[in-house]
């Protein structure tokens, strides 16, 4: 049987569901994935205790020459997650948490497997 290989829309999908069960796992309260407005996305929206994270998912797969997951979350990319961090709170007027931004970086092999997976709290 040979190893199937994911398209990167798949990956992006499987390290997606891998970061949140991680999350939950470690008791956040996943509010949302993959929320959409004018300005961008954010992967997974949790709650950890009174805080609220947004956080950005990055996975590869196999061995790579490009870095890091996380190292690929560049500041053009962190501006973009906080611009649309500051709708999501005025849209559903949660002016009143902290928020955070973390990164979960997931490393998988060519089939899927998970490899490693980091999550950087207060990442940027």
């Amino acid at each position: 049987m040979s190893e199937s290989i994911l398209t990167r829309k798949q990956l992006g999908e499987l390290g997606e569901r891998l970061a949140a069960a991680y999350l939950e796992q470690n008791g956040y309260q996943i509010h949302g994935r993959n929320w959409r407005c004018r300005t961008g996305e954010i992967d997974i929206i949790a709650m950890e205790g009174k805080v609220l994270v947004f956080v950005e998912v990055r996975t590869r797969s196999g061995r790579s020459t490009f870095g890091t997951p996380q190292e690929s979350v560049n500041y053009k990319k962190q501006l973009q997650v906080m611009e649309t961090a500051q709708w999501y709170i005025h849209r559903f007027q949660l002016q009143s948490l902290q928020p955070r931004f973390d990164v979960v970086s997931v490393l998988t092999d060519k089939a899927g497997q998970l490899v490693k997976l980091d999550h950087i709290q207060n990442a940027f």
